[in-house]
């Protein structure tokens, strides 16, 4: 990836939404973490303005299903509150922040933002995706 243009897609977080991704992300080792980001889109730029942390119906340290009863609370939360879906986050205990052949198989909307956070590699590291057509392309994420 280096080399490439800037990201095409960006995405804004704030910091305490990070922060609730990452103890999320903590707080389930050894498993994979998983939830939804919900907000708007502005210019182009997707800013977060809701985390679901919901659990992995898996229990796996190695992949994730989004609990569905969850999905469908936190849904209903977003339509209540008048946010749109913009996507998913899960991390990787163990593998960096890229999506794995499972990630890419599995991401069936296009609109949709996948974030992964690495904990394997000392400092957290979270990066962001836009997957489409078996291709996973960067997105900027800014953190306010």
């Amino acid at each position: 990836m280096s080399g490439e243009a800037s990201p095409k897609y960006a995405i804004r977080l704030k910091k305490s939404d990070y922060a609730d991704i990452l103890a999320h992300a903590t707080n389930s080792l050894p498993n994979e973490s998983c939830g939804l980001i919900a907000g708007r889109t502005e210019g182009g730029v997707k800013i977060v303005e809701r985390v679901y942390a919901l659990s992995n119906a898996d229990e796996s340290g190695e992949h994730f299903t989004i609990d569905p009863r969850e999905q469908l609370a936190a849904v209903k939360d977003m339509r209540a509150r008048g946010v749109s879906p913009l996507g998913n986050f899960h991390s990787h205990p163990d593998t960096p922040a890229r999506p794995s052949e499972e990630d890419i198989r599995l991401a069936r909307d296009p609109s949709a933002s996948y974030m992964i956070l690495s904990l394997a590699e000392g400092a957290p590291t979270l990066k962001s995706f836009h997957i489409e057509g078996g291709a996973a392309s960067p997105e900027e994420i800014v953190i306010v």
